[in-house]
């Protein structure tokens, strides 16, 4: 599955326990008639993905839908959702431009200075 929109909030490293486990929140604000706030948590060595990325910057985000079962203490169980992310990838806007082939230089067009009044287009239209 995918998330796909802007950052919101990229969280701290968080390290919990004597074993080490690391844990980094990120916020994507999704771009539609609704847009939603989901929450995407980082786990062990995938928080590190998050380090080149910025507040603001378009990206897709592969998630997993993770799901836990919990007994508390008077005996009542609880059940609790999380989204993981396992990769993410910035996007390319698409009014930017970047995949137009470039546009050559005014002075690179040269005037067709051979032309006549009576010369007219061949053209059946």
């Amino acid at each position: 599955m995918e998330v796909q929109g802007r950052i919101k909030m990229i969280g701290e490293t968080q390290t919990f326990g004597s074993n080490g486990f690391r844990k980094r929140e990120l916020v994507v604000t999704t771009e539609e008639q609704y847009p939603q706030h989901i929450l995407v948590e980082f786990v062990q060595d995938k928080t590190d993905l998050l380090n080149s990325y910025q507040v603001g910057q378009q990206v897709k985000v592969n998630i997993n839908l993770r799901g836990r079962e919990w007994v508390n203490p008077q005996g009542e169980t609880k059940y609790f959702n999380s989204v993981q992310g396992w990769r993410i990838e910035a996007m390319q806007a698409a009014a930017s431009g970047e995949n137009m082939p470039p546009v050559p230089p005014a002075d690179a067009f040269e005037p067709a200075g051979d032309l006549k009044e009576e010369d007219h287009d061949d053209l059946p239209f």
